[in-house]
């Protein structure tokens, strides 16, 4: 199935409009008509081969959703017309440790949704840029927000999975203390996302403009991180912080805020590593320094359907396909609030 999509040739190139190739669906595939898909700054990494790797033609994009205009015939979840989502995985091996737990996100075999090798043409996945995608059935996620809302659910799927997996990991609730660094794509989902699983959130940031922001994000409190006295104020009082800033940058300002036994995640991907942190900041208090990849397909659905109740989507700005290049330029400079979505239908013109 030949359909239209937004890609590069090479990492020095634009994107540009291109046709690619779509493998018939199979008994236990699901063929879907994207409608959105959001912008990750993981897309921008990749395409423009800033981390290893990079195959070309390279069509990005892991925050589809769409409605379903095909299913195999042993497909049992699934009709056409149904509303869905496919975020980071299209595939793993299915049957190790992992996938059996339902993080199929730390799969060995894990197959993101492009730039991962593929029977299919041309040997790579290639990602939601694009006006069709066909997923294995285990790998779709289903969307119970309203039509309306769709373009802006888009986002929930990485950014929005990226900072619910550690939220519900290390049990950010009511009676915690919860600080997310960064008020970007994934900061102002981590913000939301905390705030509905009733946390007291703190918002660090670099910027004074960015104060209200956070807070009407649901942020009860912000720190301008540059600022040695709000960030003193803070000292040894978090349960855990969500280090979401894709820049590397010093953890230790950060360390120092955990009370014994907290925990600093890193959600954000820098394109070079942080500086080494100072190992006595985290023996004396037994913290923890973790990381954390986005999320496995159940924990996926679970944040989907929580925030379908609690009527949570992401901040969007909706884009043409022939928007992207300039729209990558002004995330660079953080020029967005707070996620670039593509709409789809612009790729017919």
């Amino acid at each position: 199935m030949n359909t239209k999509a937004y890609g590069a040739y090479a990492g020095d190139q634009p994107l540009e409009p291109m046709q690619i190739t779509r493998r018939a669906s199979g008994a236990h595939d699901v063929q879907i008509a994207i409608a959105y898909c959001g912008v990750c700054h993981s897309d921008i990494h990749q395409v423009r081969a800033e981390w290893e790797g990079t195959l070309y033609p390279c069509v990005p994009g892991h925050e589809i959703v769409g409605r379903v205009t095909a299913v195999g015939g042993q497909v049992k979840g699934y009709r056409i017309g149904d509303l869905v989502g496919v975020g980071c995985i299209v595939d793993s091996c299915r049957h190790c440790d992992d996938c059996e737990s339902g993080l199929e996100n730390y799969c060995d075999h894990m197959v993101g949704t492009y730039n991962f090798p593929t029977a299919d043409a041309p040997g790579h996945t290639l990602g939601g840029y694009a006006q069709q995608i066909v997923v294995h059935e285990r790998y779709v996620l289903r969307i119970r927000h309203p039509q309306q809302q769709l373009a802006a659910v888009a986002p929930l799927l990485c950014a929005g999975i990226t900072t619910w997996s550690p939220l519900r990991h290390w049990n950010a609730g009511p009676g915690k203390k919860v600080g997310v660094v960064g008020i970007g794509g994934l900061g102002h989902m981590g913000i939301k996302l905390a705030h509905a699983l009733g946390a007291h959130v703190v918002a660090f940031t670099t910027s004074e403009s960015k104060r209200e922001a956070a807070k009407a994000l649901g942020a009860d409190e912000v720190v301008v991180s540059r600022n040695a006295e709000e960030m003193a104020a803070h000292l040894k009082s978090f349960d855990l912080i969500l280090n979401t800033v894709a820049m590397p940058h010093d953890l230790d300002a950060f360390l120092t805020l955990l009370k014994r036994d907290g925990n600093l995640t890193l959600v954000g991907a820098p394109a070079s590593a942080h500086p080494s942190p100072n190992v006595f900041n985290l023996i004396m208090k037994r913290r923890t320094l973790a990381g954390s990849m986005i999320g496995g397909i159940p924990e996926t659905q679970e944040m989907l359907d929580f925030c379908a109740e609690r009527d949570i989507v992401a901040d969007i700005e909706l884009i043409r396909a022939d928007e992207i290049n300039a729209a990558y330029e002004r995330m660079l400079k953080g020029d967005v609030k707070y996620r670039f979505v593509i709409d789809i239908a612009s790729l017919d013109a």
